[in-house]
């Protein structure tokens, strides 16, 4: 159960830190709200604070010598971003940003290193999170290799339900496209499959998910392991 200091936070990390090691940066915490494409780290770049998201949703997208990009993994109020600081490195591989907005709280790297030197628990509890985000990054790289376009977007729209909540997310056919490497028009047909079985019901810049257990049947194996792995380790979403 979360104590009393850690239970108006919703994300799942803070949530999860007892008090005594809360309190050693809780008060360094500060609230930013995150709109959509707010850089969280740039790729190459200095990263100068670490960010907890409470809401919304964040890609973390790889990008290559010449510029092309495809995300290589997602968080919301589920972890923590962006990651190498838990491993003392202050350069970002990837670009983070956010794709969905929300809101949450920002760390600067000083703090956040102080407190992970001082504090076991917080830097167990970092090192489940990085594992499980390795986990549903490696099994983004098998569902690219195996699974059909329309699997690959059920998955993708099931694990930004599981990190968003509700049944509505803010987000455009060019982003989707982004993030599951494919053109466009994949992303339009494989969304008009998924609305014609009733899975969802897809607006300009907003997708309803009308039936959640019907998509994750229709998904397979394209969803579920990462899932229970972090389950195992940190609890529901």
């Amino acid at each position: 159960m979360p104590s009393p200091q850690n239970s108006n936070f919703k994300n799942r990390l803070l949530r999860l830190l007892p008090d005594t090691e809360l309190s050693l940066f809780s008060s360094s915490l500060e609230r930013i709200e995150l709109p959509k494409d707010f850089l969280l780290a740039p790729a190459g770049g200095s990263i100068e604070h670490v960010y907890f998201l409470e809401s919304g949703l964040a890609s973390i997208v790889s990008v290559s010598a010449e510029g092309q990009k495809a995300e290589a993994g997602m968080l919301g109020r589920d972890g923590f971003a962006p990651t190498p600081p838990s491993v003392s490195s202050a350069k970002s591989l990837h670009e983070v940003l956010i794709q969905s907005p929300g809101w949450g709280h920002r760390l600067d790297i000083a703090t956040f290193g102080h407190a992970l030197a001082k504090s076991r628990p917080f830097a167990d509890l970092l090192a489940k999170s990085v594992h499980v985000l390795a986990t549903q990054v490696s099994y983004t790289a098998l569902s690219n290799a195996v699974h059909q376009v329309d699997e690959r977007l059920a998955r993708w729209l099931l694990m930004a339900q599981d990190r968003v909540g509700g049944s509505e997310l803010a987000i455009t056919h060019e982003y989707i496209a982004l993030m599951l490497a494919v053109r466009r028009p994949s992303v339009t047909t494989a969304l008009h499959v998924l609305e014609g079985n009733g899975f969802i019901r897809s607006e300009r810049g907003l997708i309803v998910i009308r039936n959640r257990e019907a998509m994750k049947d229709y998904a397979r194996d394209a969803y579920g392991r990462p899932e229970e792995e972090y389950r195992e380790l940190l609890g529901e979403m």
